[in-house]
């Protein structure tokens, strides 16, 4: 009897021995716990995040852990100081990277971000929303109204700043209204404290707005005004013109907006070579199973990757599994030298300027702004003085 038992217990050890060696060979290299820091719970961003980490959990046992930030600096500062190991936001990654808004402080510099995937949906990564009983029927209409400010998200502001542009308004034409997040910023025009506010068309906050009273209106951007076109773009160069089909209130043919990634997965230079190429790799091969569980999911499809025209280089694990599924193209690769060569001038420029900098905060930031965009005038390179 002793015997069998041993036998049986000897045929279950190896069982479990195979059965724990199978599991290991099916997870491409991803470790028990992934952390993200994303956009707050409710947003779209998040949602997704959500999403993919319960596929994660269910096919490799992986617990993707989703922190929310309320502003870019709080979702940034989680992967600067490595509480998180990717970062699924916005535009605050080209922020970061340029060492602008609120990221041009001492504490802060230049950050040698690298993309991983991007999403481009069928929504949009950032719009205007009016409340439908304000009487705003076209972007020009939004003068003297009452439009939200996040503080803390340049990304969001910005990204308002250049939409005002396509009417040819700036934040003088406007009233002000200063919220504490981009929740906060939607509950502001519900409760009658705004007119109007930013943010994805699929966001799920924005079904509050449509339930309310007062009503959801999406403003649309006509590709055929290219002037206007033309103002937003001179601010935002990563944001392109675009058909939104996806988001509450919105018709079947969709209307006319801009749109950049959202969200844009990025990680520090430094990430984990294994980690970055498993999880590319998981995602494009897991695609089917999240693509709908979120509303915006489908954007992350490996076709629907902007590699010529992406503002930030990619990571070059991701890059490497690219090539071998043949998606990495010519062009692609050379805007990734020509990205890497301007976050090279950026860090050069930091350095110099490091050795020579006031201590005042205020006169620290503005000397630093100045020998940035001298730096890249001299190299023939973008600015983006205008917007800052």
């Amino acid at each position: 009897m002793g015997r069998s038992l041993s036998k049986i217990a000897l045929a279950l050890s190896l069982a479990i021995g195979i059965g724990v060696s199978l599991t290991a060979a099916e997870n491409p290299g991803l470790p028990r716990t992934i952390a993200w820091s994303a956009y707050p719970t409710g947003t779209g961003g998040y949602s997704q995040a959500v999403a993919i980490g319960s596929i994660m959990r269910r096919e490799y046992g992986v617990n993707l852990r989703v922190i929310p930030g309320r502003n870019d600096v709080s979702r940034l500062a989680t992967l600067l100081t490595g509480r998180v190991h990717f970062s699924a936001g916005g535009s605050e990654a080209v922020y970061a990277q340029e060492a602008v808004l609120n990221f041009s402080s001492a504490i802060w510099g230049p950050q040698p971000l690298r993309a991983l995937l991007s999403n481009f949906s069928d929504s949009c990564s950032f719009t205007l929303a009016t409340a439908a009983d304000a009487d705003i029927n076209q972007v020009a209409d939004i003068r003297g109204k009452r439009v939200t400010w996040v503080q803390g998200s340049p990304s969001l502001n910005n990204a308002l700043t250049a939409l005002l542009a396509y009417g040819n308004l700036t934040w003088d034409d406007v009233e002000r209204v200063e919220v504490g997040g981009y929740n906060a910023s939607i509950e502001a025009v519900i409760n009658n404290r705004a007119d109007v506010v930013g943010g994805a068309c699929n966001s799920p906050p924005f079904l509050r707005l449509e339930a309310s009273p007062r009503g959801l209106k999406f403003l649309t951007f006509p590709h055929s005004d290219l002037e206007a076109v033309q103002r937003t773009r001179s601010l935002l160069p990563w944001y392109v013109t675009h058909i939104a089909t996806e988001g509450p209130t919105l018709p079947p043919e969709g209307i006319e907006v801009f749109t950049s990634a959202y969200p844009l997965l990025v990680g520090m230079d430094s990430a984990d070579d294994t980690l970055v190429y498993a999880l590319v790799k998981v995602m494009h091969e897991q695609y089917d199973d999240y693509k709908d569980a979120a509303p915006g999911a489908g954007g992350w499809l490996i076709t629907r990757q902007k590699f010529e025209s992406a503002f930030i280089p990619y990571h070059p694990a991701a890059i490497r599994y690219f090539k071998e599924i043949g998606v990495w193209t010519d062009a692609a690769e050379t805007n990734q030298q020509a990205n890497l060569f301007r976050q090279k001038v950026l860090h050069d420029a930091w350095q110099a300027y490091g050795a020579i900098a006031p201590k005042d905060p205020q006169e620290f930031e503005a000397g630093w702004l100045a020998a940035r965009a001298k730096a890249l005038a001299d190299e023939g390179l973008l600015t983006l003085a205008e917007n800052i």
